[in-house]
């Protein structure tokens, strides 16, 4: 586990939770560095059998006070991970954090145009939508564009949330959100995590922003979609909404 403290002008964080990501992980980790403006990253492994996280930590002699690694004990969930690293990067105080997958599905560059959303255009969080312009998805097979896009109609219906890609999983947060919305109260662990974070910061009183992007879909390693992910954000989004109408949530500091 990484103990490296960031240096105070580290103030974007990219989260990277992986599990056998060893085909991407150094090639992603590069593209983040390259970039004009300054991001560090905090990979969140789930003891990959690949050897991810020897990899990263092999990384890390080049790049001491930017690379970072939390090593996990299994396979814990996509939601867990994020809460791990979100904890992680509040208690280093980073003023913006990003989720981003590992895979390049998510295109570095784009990190620069969330961040913008969130630091000049005034968003608390800033989504990479796959939907707000169209769809924008390269190389998924069409049963798979269908589901995903249809799967956001259905949670905008149901909560109310009034966003095109409610799953979407590369997002910006300003950090006093992530100090706000009460993450230990995050229910799911697959794609509903997602749908739930972004109800939560809604919720909470958060000014919420899609920012258009083009997903392309893995070239190398395996995807972790799976049904059982699926069925949690069908049935979850009816539970969130109806735990909703019970709870006081905390508001954002103006």
């Amino acid at each position: 586990m990484s103990t490296t403290q960031p240096s105070i002008e580290h103030q974007n964080l990219v989260l990277i939770p992986t599990y056998n990501e060893k085909e991407n992980i150094e090639n992603i980790t590069r593209a983040v560095f390259n970039l004009p403006e300054q991001f560090d990253v905090l990979v969140i492994d789930d003891n990959s059998p690949d050897g991810t996280a020897a990899i990263v930590k092999n990384l890390q002699k080049e790049f001491p006070e930017r690379l970072h690694i939390l090593e996990r004990s299994g396979k814990l969930g996509l939601g867990t991970a994020y809460i791990t690293g979100f904890k992680w990067a509040i208690e280093h105080k980073y003023d913006y954090i990003f989720e981003m997958d590992a895979d390049f599905s998510h295109n570095p560059d784009d990190l620069i145009r969330l961040r913008e959303a969130c630091h000049k255009n005034g968003a608390d969080v800033a989504i990479g939508s796959r939907y707000v312009s169209g769809v924008n998805v390269v190389n998924w097979p069409m049963g798979r564009v269908i589901m995903s896009y249809y799967a956001s109609k259905y949670v905008r219906i149901v909560t109310g949330l009034k966003i095109h890609d409610t799953t979407a999983g590369f997002v910006c947060y300003r950090r006093e959100v992530l100090e706000t919305i009460e993450l230990d109260k995050i229910q799911f662990k697959g794609y509903a995590f997602q749908i739930e974070m972004k109800f939560t910061a809604k919720m909470c009183g958060f000014k919420i922003q899609e920012v258009p992007i083009i997903f392309i879909n893995r070239v190398l390693g395996e995807s972790k979609m799976s049904g059982g992910i699926f069925s949690e954000a069908v049935f979850g989004v009816i539970k969130l909404k109806l735990g909703s109408l019970f709870r006081k949530y905390p508001q954002k500091k103006h």
